[in-house]
């Protein structure tokens, strides 16, 4: 039986909870054929099982049973888009400590579109990977939570998703790092540059800053946080944007290199001077961070490693084990675009 139109099919997750049994006792049951299901449970909660199943057009992901019984040694690895340097050297680890096994990857982008990902996730399951890394979770789309149900081996990285397990720079601690910083140097009139709002690095960096000025007594203004992209154009956009609205502020925060590059461009075309008018943080040290005019005061997420902790941790969950989540540690790194002159 199929569901009605317009009506997701129940996943193990529903089943149980009408069954009143655990999820992992559905999955045995309808994985398991004929009397074989009487290992897992009763005749009669056997049936119920079954028949909730095909009450409510339940499909089971064969590509999801698979995984759990063969091993092809290919690792999939979806990214938000393949030019993204912070995933691309991510991806560098991950495939550096593939190596090093034997097993190779498969990196495709989703661009970070749900509707996407869902499409590049089968067709990882389709080439019978034993894993996927997912670089491009949004912490408000069930897609990874349904994943789970369905078995299929897994971990998140750069950006968290609760509960699932992942590797990830502790976002929240730099975002902290952040505004200690500001606050020693004076500057708490701050416009953040948050990104994208669904995804955990653009809530946690800005939360980690909002939460440092709070225990100092400051607060952040709704309008001074703007969720836009990550990118340099983002960047530019938001800060022109806030300065045609007559915010004048004296710090500027992007949870990303490029946005605070793009910040930069706006700031230096209106004629404000970075550092001695708006001091000025991006996210993530990249090469450029260091190279442009005014050297950029960054935090430095350990993204090679987090790669490589990432497949470590997938080999794990494909072993059977149920791995903690890691947080890496940043560290702020201060440069000139927050090196402020003394008055005389």
């Amino acid at each position: 039986m199929t569901p009605p139109p317009g009506r997701r099919p129940i996943t193990q997750r529903g089943i149980a909870d009408l069954a009143g049994v655990s999820i992992t006792t559905v999955s045995r049951v309808l994985g398991a054929p004929g009397e074989e299901a009487l290992r897992w449970a009763s005749p009669g909660k056997v049936a119920e099982i079954r028949q909730i199943a095909e009450e409510h057009g339940y499909r089971r992901n064969p590509h999801a049973a698979s995984l759990r019984t063969a091993r092809s040694n290919q690792i999939g690895v979806i990214v938000p888009r393949l030019q993204d340097y912070v995933l691309a050297t991510i991806y560098e680890g991950i495939d550096e400590a593939a190596g090093e096994r034997g097993i190779s990857t498969f990196v495709t982008n989703s661009l970070d579109d749900v509707a996407q990902q869902r499409i590049r996730t089968q067709q990882m399951l389709d080439r019978r990977v034993d894993g996927i890394i997912f670089g491009d979770a949004h912490l408000d789309d069930p897609f990874l939570d349904d994943l789970a149900e369905q078995g299929v081996p897994f971990v998140v990285t750069s950006r968290r998703r609760p509960p699932h397990v992942g590797v990830t720079c502790d976002d929240y601690l730099g975002g902290r790092l952040v505004g200690e910083h500001l606050l020693e140097i004076g500057r708490t009139d701050v416009l953040i540059l948050a990104g994208l709002a669904f995804a955990s690095t653009a809530r946690d960096r800005t939360r980690g800053l909002i939460d440092s000025f709070h225990d100092a007594g400051v607060d952040v203004p709704p309008e001074r946080i703007v969720y836009r992209g990550f990118d340099a154009a983002a960047g530019q956009e938001a800060t022109m944007a806030a300065l045609d609205a007559g915010i004048r502020p004296d710090a500027v925060f992007a949870t990303n290199d490029f946005a605070a590059i793009g910040s930069l461009g706006a700031l230096i075309t209106r004629g404000m001077s970075v550092p001695d008018d708006v001091a000025l943080v991006g996210y993530n040290d990249t090469p450029l961070a260091a190279s442009v005019g005014i050297p950029l005061t960054t935090v430095r997420s350990p993204m090679h490693e987090m790669g490589r902790r990432a497949l470590e941790t997938l080999l794990r969950v494909v072993a059977g084990e149920t791995p903690e989540s890691s947080l890496l540690t940043p560290e702020l790194l201060v440069r000139a675009s927050t090196t402020v002159s003394e008055s005389p």
